[in-house]
């Protein structure tokens, strides 16, 4: 298979425009949250099993399935929304992110979801409290930051 390159770099600048706009990463979303003025809510989309599992410490818990019942009388409109769901793997936080930003919210995707969330050591809340899982050193190498 050869790649195609008819790309013009205008095109691939205007897609990753887009991209970053409605896109953000498990780290700048633990940046935002160690700051403790974030400017937005964090929405874990996952079912009722997965969120008792673990979840970000501070996120609202709003099944994606749910969302377009109870997210107009749950969340404000006026306050951005980051949605995650598992992982890369899964394609329920773009739903989420999808129906929240059909109901009118400002919304972004958290890509890496829950999972890289914890492969990367952040924190992670169960009933039993809050803990932080070992770094998965493929994701997170020990002494060295991707600078990105």
């Amino acid at each position: 298979m050869t790649l195609d390159w008819t790309t013009a770099p205008a095109d691939a600048a205007a897609h990753f425009a887009r991209r970053l706009a409605v896109e953000t990463d498990v780290s700048d979303v633990h940046a935002a949250l160690e700051s403790g003025a974030p400017g937005f809510v964090l929405l874990d989309s996952r079912s009722d099993e997965a969120w008792a599992q673990g979840h970000v410490p501070g996120a609202v818990h709003l099944p994606g399935r749910e969302i377009a019942a109870r997210a107009p009388a749950e969340l404000d409109r006026s306050v951005p929304v980051v949605a995650y769901c598992w992982g890369p793997g899964c394609n329920g936080a773009t739903r989420a992110a999808l129906a929240l930003a059909s109901l009118g919210f400002r919304v972004r995707e958290m890509i890496g979801g829950f999972e890289y969330w914890a492969r990367e050591g952040l924190p992670v809340e169960t009933a039993d409290g809050v803990s932080r899982p070992a770094v998965d050193p493929l994701t997170a190498p020990a002494g060295v930051a991707c600078d990105c």
